[in-house]
């Protein structure tokens, strides 16, 4: 992600209406594809959640009135975690932006919205006493037991009281 911190006096990015009036046009292939993509149990999600319960670890998925809805929440260590989508969250995006070909008026403030989502959920989070991890899907497609032992540390280290629990 975005290293810069979300502050308070950051302007909200607007993003335009994905709609003809606004000029921006669909075929219905392209319609019938965007429908399918899933905000929930993704497939590195349902990875990340399968091998994090083989280790015995406990979570609840997607909590209801939560700030941000988290893919995982484990409760007792006060730890949210997101699987977020390369391509949905700007994985290395100022090198992808120039890419994008379609709909760029409408492509570029969506995704850069996204970001900015997330860095002010990540504050909101923290602030409520929180760890945020953030996994890319790469990596739990590509390292799955490197985020598992991420996550397995940080639970240790609570344990051990080297990081302190706002429980």
């Amino acid at each position: 992600m975005d290293s810069k911190p979300y502050t308070s006096v950051d302007v909200e990015i607007k993003v335009p209406r994905f709609e003809e009036s606004a000029g921006f046009y669909t075929t219905v292939q392209r319609s019938r594809t965007m429908s399918k993509i899933k905000g929930k149990n993704s497939i590195p999600e349902l990875k990340l959640r399968k091998a994090l319960w083989a280790k015995n670890v406990r979570f609840r998925i997607h909590p209801k009135g939560f700030q941000g809805k988290p893919d995982l929440i484990i409760n007792k260590y006060r730890l949210a975690i997101f699987v977020d989508g390369d391509f949905w969250h700007g994985y290395e995006w100022e090198e992808r932006k120039s890419s994008l070909k379609k709909n760029t008026g409408f492509w570029i403030p969506k995704i850069e919205r996204n970001m900015q989502r997330d860095r002010q959920i990540n504050e909101v989070l923290s602030a409520k006493g929180y760890t945020v991890m953030r996994f890319w899907e790469h990596q739990v497609k590509e390292n799955l037991a490197k985020c598992v032992n991420q996550v397995l540390l940080y639970i240790e280290a609570v344990r051990m009281g080297v990081l302190p629990s706002t429980i």
